[in-house]
């Protein structure tokens, strides 16, 4: 589709957020979908967000679909998912599932426009300032679990698993309830594998 392709490359789509925890600048979902109306309307194009909501292995997902169309009715869709913690501190349900779903549609958004997520240059401290490297965790999503429960399962020791264990757990939010799922999985593997 020639009108995604132009829109990839005239996109802008500034940082406008600032995490003070983490001192980083970041995009919303809401950055993004200004920074492409002008586009959407410039090319003909109309951009629509879905949700579906998935468990996968006991965990349940918010699925997160952007659609891009053009005048011709061709259309492009890109996917991507977040965990729901609907026990989530200080949120009530409706605010665990529109977090889970502002956080997906903005990784859908990322993989249909083509839109670099990292961390930008100018957030970092001076050079001559002793700076600890500090890592935004994400919520994990569909592939990653499938590979995070296929490296558990074809891992030969317990020390290996715990290894994978800990990779999980320094680079998920929702670290603890992925484990769980991938141990329950595991257990049933092993149940029908040895039967």
């Amino acid at each position: 589709m020639v009108e995604l392709v132009k829109i990839q490359s005239e996109l802008r789509a500034p940082k406008n957020q600032y995490n003070a925890f983490g001192k980083y600048k970041y995009r919303s979902c809401e950055d993004i979908l200004e920074g492409l109306k002008p586009h959407l309307l410039e090319n003909k194009c109309v951009l629509t967000l879905n949700d579906d909501v998935t468990e996968i292995a006991g965990v349940l997902m918010i699925k997160a679909t952007a659609t891009i169309t053009n005048a011709d009715d061709k259309s492009i869709s890109v996917s991507a998912y977040a965990g729901i913690d609907p026990e989530k501190k200080g949120m009530d349900i409706a605010q665990t599932f529109g977090s889970s779903s502002s956080y997906a549609r903005k990784y859908a958004l990322n993989g249909l426009f083509a839109i670099d997520d990292t961390k930008d240059a100018d957030t970092q401290k001076p050079i001559n300032t002793p700076v600890k490297p500090s890592k935004v965790k994400l919520t994990i999503g569909c592939d990653s679990y499938n590979k995070a429960f296929e490296a558990y399962r074809d891992a030969k020791t317990n020390e290996d698993r715990n290894k994978i264990k800990a990779r999980v757990r320094k680079n998920y939010t929702n670290a603890e309830e992925v484990l769980t799922a991938i141990e329950e999985k595991y257990k049933k593997y092993l149940a029908v594998k040895n039967k």
